[in-house]
């Protein structure tokens, strides 16, 4: 596959467990680099959106089933975006109708987020699947990085993980565990000063390459 508009100069892929703090790593280095330099793109906002606009929910009142449409029963995009109970009310469906999405074309988020991003530096900040980075490494080459954010199970229920059945075991939570070696391995254990170090190399390693 050939770089698509000229290409980035540098796609970096975060991966990591439910509450281990890939938003806050991904933030954080935008906020060192700038947003004019650093776009996070998130493959979960075009599978939300996509979700809150096509899936029939099937909604129980007054005794009877109901057939409906996201959006016509105003099911809240910007609120599937964020961290809230709204959002996890939904995460299961959403994962399932996700996964329908991608056996029949694998590549149909990662092109989607990528539409109209000008910045040189890409943070593409859930990564979950093998063929996430496949079709990042296949369209941008050795640019691609994989950065891998870790955390103790401890500091995650700290942050309010909560093993979930059919999420935390399911393939949008497994399925890099076993990719093998990831380009960067981020600690975020609860220790600020280790993980300012390990942000401030990876700064530099973006800078060298701008």
């Amino acid at each position: 596959m050939a770089l698509l508009g000229g290409g980035p100069r540098l796609v970096l892929l975060f991966s990591g467990k439910r509450k281990s703090g890939k938003d806050f790593v991904t933030e954080a280095l935008q906020s060192r680099l700038g947003a004019d330099v650093c776009a996070i793109l998130r493959l979960s906002s075009p599978l939300k959106e996509q979700y809150a606009q096509e899936r029939p929910l099937r909604l129980r009142g007054w005794g009877t089933d109901m057939m409906c449409f996201g959006q016509e029963h105003g099911l809240d995009f910007q609120r599937l975006l964020d961290a809230s109970t709204y959002k996890e009310a939904y995460r299961r469906d959403m994962i399932l109708w996700g996964e329908e999405k991608r056996q029949a074309d694998p590549g149909f988020f990662c092109r989607k987020v990528v539409e109209g991003v000008s910045q040189p530096v890409w943070l593409v900040s859930d990564t979950r699947r093998a063929s996430d980075i496949q079709w990042f490494r296949e369209a941008y080459g050795a640019v691609t990085q994989t950065v891998r954010v870790v955390a103790l199970e401890q500091s995650r229920q700290q942050r309010g993980w909560v093993f979930t059945p059919g999420v935390d075991d399911g393939e949008s939570e497994c399925g890099l565990d076993n990719f093998g070696d990831f380009d960067w391995v981020i600690e975020n254990h609860g220790d600020e000063q280790r993980l300012e170090e390990q942000l401030e190399d990876l700064v530099e390693f973006v800078r060298a390459r701008l």
